[in-house]
């Protein structure tokens, strides 16, 4: 991962971390986390995503990377 992913990937992780109490935001950030990272860290965001958070928002986190590996 260049310095410039990495720098985004470890934002998005905290910004997802930070409004992970509501449903809408967390959907909302994951969305925009989704287009700032590069395809091959996509996996790895959605990875990350469902180990973290797949207890709580699950159906959220398969819709959001379901349209952005249809896209």
């Amino acid at each position: 991962m260049k310095e410039q992913g990495r720098k985004m990937m470890e934002f998005s992780k905290q910004v997802l971390q930070k409004v992970s109490f509501d449903k809408l935001l967390f959907k909302k950030e994951l969305i925009k986390a989704r287009r700032w990272v590069g395809q091959h860290d996509q996996l790895i965001l959605k990875a990350w995503c469902l180990a973290t958070f797949g207890h709580v928002y699950k159906d959220v986190i398969i819709e959001v990377f379901e349209k952005s590996m249809r896209a």
